[in-house]
């Protein structure tokens, strides 16, 4: 899989992106067929989500791009991980219903959302070309998905392929992404304190990190969106960690989970159906879900190993999920 992610970093270098190779103009999504959300229950003890204010520190942030006309903005800050020890970018953004006066005193469900290929220096989720930001607000506020705040972080430092995992000797960016970018979420932001608020979305080496985050801590995280991922661990730092990578290797994982019943997770894949990870994403779909892991598959027609192709089956996968997800309570 190696090859996909260093194709896509040789096509966005020529069209100024760090995007894949699909086509900027051919990014029309047609989300009509996309239902409205139906009521559901969250999996509090109580039955009720539990907000959590923004904890602090607070971060500085600076503006990178408005969304829209609506008064939104993606923002960017540099982040020190307390826990990792790593000191990384992360560009954040709010829904509009969050600073909407009736949503004041609720929490709000945290998409994690991560880039392919190296993911470093940017997290191409953050710009103007997908317009991931302005897709979720329009489909939130049809009540076609929920309205997630969206955290976005560096992912592969240095340019090298960490697997979103804590590599013995190498930068811990396993623990970056599953406890500091979640620590930062709820210093900044108004959170819930229970993994319904919580959910992974990332494509290719982002994907993978993802998938694995889900099934390696299910007790935190609810749900994923993984986008033409790899599904085994893969890179060259594993070498002389065995036992380290199995620890990291989603299908090990999903054996793991299978045999202790649960939690539940779910797993949304987009997948193009001209993607070199077909028969590898439909395998461990057929061989590795099933009991407490529930799995759904979204097929792009002709789509290729691209962010172009994933956007066009975002607001199916964003839906599925937040089906199973709690969004935020309206206090009037």
């Amino acid at each position: 899989m190696k090859c996909l992610r260093v194709r896509a970093v040789m096509c966005a270098a020529a069209v100024g992106l760090l995007a894949g190779c699909g086509n900027p103009g051919a990014d029309a999504v047609d989300a009509s067929d996309v239902p409205r959300l139906r009521a559901h229950a969250a999996d509090a003890s109580d039955g009720r989500p539990r907000m959590v204010p923004p904890t602090g520190p607070r971060a500085t942030f600076t503006p990178f791009r408005t969304t829209g006309d609506d008064g939104t903005q993606v923002v960017k800050t540099r982040w020190h991980g307390r826990k990792s020890g790593f000191t990384g970018d992360i560009w954040a953004w709010v829904p509009p219903q969050y600073n909407q006066p009736k949503y004041l005193k609720s929490g709000f469900p945290v998409l994690i959302a991560l880039p392919g290929s190296w993911g470093y220096p940017a997290n191409y989720w953050a710009s103007a070309p997908f317009a991931l930001e302005e897709r979720i607000a329009e489909w939130s506020q049809q009540g076609k998905t929920l309205p997630f705040i969206i955290v976005m972080p560096v992912l592969n430092p240095g340019k090298k392929y960490y697997d979103g995992s804590d590599i013995p000797g190498q930068p811990k960016m396993g623990t970056w992404l599953t406890q500091d970018v979640p620590d930062f979420a709820r210093a900044n932001f108004r959170t819930y304190d229970s993994r319904d608020g919580w959910a992974f979305m990332g494509s290719s080496s982002g994907g993978f990190a993802g998938l694995k985050a889900v099934l390696k801590y299910p007790h935190r995280f609810k749900a994923v969106i993984a986008n033409g991922p790899d599904t085994a661990p893969d890179s060259p730092m594993w070498q002389g960690h065995p036992a380290e990578m199995r620890a990291n290797d989603p299908r090990w994982l999903a054996r793991q989970l299978v045999a202790h019943k649960g939690p539940q997770v779910y797993l949304a894949f987009e997948l193009g159906t001209k993607e070199a990870a077909v028969p590898d994403v439909k395998r461990f779909i057929q061989e590795y879900t099933g009991g407490p892991i529930h799995a759904t598959l979204f097929e792009i027609p002709d789509g290729v190993h691209s962010g172009h192709t994933y956007i066009q089956r975002m607001a199916d996968s964003l839906h599925w999920i937040s089906e199973r997800m709690q969004g935020p309570v309206p206090s009037v």
